[in-house]
């Protein structure tokens, strides 16, 4: 799907797209007397990898091939972590903006508290412009849950009638 020329309109406004989802029954763990709820998830159409991404950001633009794509994003990548790495915050324009925060371990006082107490970094993004009001720009679809979609595949091949569920 080329969504930049085909259904992108005007420049910077997003054309509608599907979201796949399912439903489930779910109680708060957190609340004993709470009633079963129904709520949504939305469902993965596929795992894009990065080759299929960069050929798809070099399909939007016939000055750019494939390789210096994937070698700028990859270089992109090596950058975004040097800079984290040395404490900076990235703004990377309608993206979003990359930062870092870290998890660790308390120490009883400031003096016993040590480097060896930080035990994680964590990535940090947080949506830029482009990724605002998604909701509103996005139609959805219901579809079967995995679990069904996997029992009625192997009702199928074993040539039953019947779903089991």
């Amino acid at each position: 799907m080329n969504c930049r020329r085909k259904y992108q309109v005007p420049y910077r406004r997003w054309a509608i797209y599907m979201i796949n989802y399912s439903t489930f029954m779910w109680k708060s763990p957190l609340d004993d007397k709470a009633p079963e709820m129904a709520y949504a998830k939305n469902q993965v159409t596929k795992v894009m990898s990065f080759d299929e991404f960069v050929k798809h950001i070099s399909d939007h633009n016939g000055v750019f091939t494939r390789g210096t794509v994937k070698g700028v994003v990859s270089d992109t990548c090596s950058c975004l972590v040097e800079q984290l790495l040395n404490g900076n915050k990235v703004q990377f324009g309608e993206l979003g903006i990359f930062s870092i925060s870290i998890t660790c371990d308390p120490a009883p006082s400031l003096k016993e508290f040590t480097a060896d107490n930080i035990k994680v970094v964590n990535l940090l993004f947080t949506p830029g412009a482009d990724f605002e009001n998604l909701r509103d720009k996005a139609e959805f679809n219901l579809v079967a849950s995995r679990a069904v979609q996997n029992a009625s595949i192997k009702a199928l091949k074993e040539g039953a009638d019947i779903v089991d569920l």
